[in-house]
């Protein structure tokens, strides 16, 4: 059985950095796509960035030039830092990843919270 577990949530100041981590276990074939969505209280979820199996990124036009995502395929990772936060940052970060045991499925982990504020 496949899971996602994040960490690095919490909370920070305006201005501040958040570094975000997701790790997939369990029978692993392969990972494709692998990313993080957002969603604040009242809001629907939301992309934040996503990163292929290789090395192309997108990004929400709201964090372009503040977050960047990588991952570690040996390590099934992905990682989120989130630099120069807003208060419009806070919400519950989902991670989500394509993956491929006997065949490919979306998988979502629990989320975190990342809450911006003074």
């Amino acid at each position: 059985q496949v899971q996602l577990m994040e960490s690095g949530g919490g909370l920070v100041q305006p201005g501040g950095s958040l570094r975000l981590s997701c790790a997939a276990s369990g029978s692993i074939a392969s990972i494709d796509a692998m990313g993080w969505y957002r969603q604040a209280p009242g809001k629907q979820r939301e992309v934040v960035a996503t990163i292929t199996d290789g090395t192309s990124t997108n990004y929400a036009d709201s964090v372009k030039g503040r977050f960047t995502i990588s991952r570690d395929n040996a390590k099934n990772t992905v990682y989120l830092q989130m630099n120069s936060l807003k208060p419009e940052d806070t919400a519950v970060y989902y991670c989500n990843a394509v993956i491929t045991t006997g065949w490919a499925k979306d998988y979502w982990g629990q989320g975190t919270q990342v809450t911006v504020s003074s």
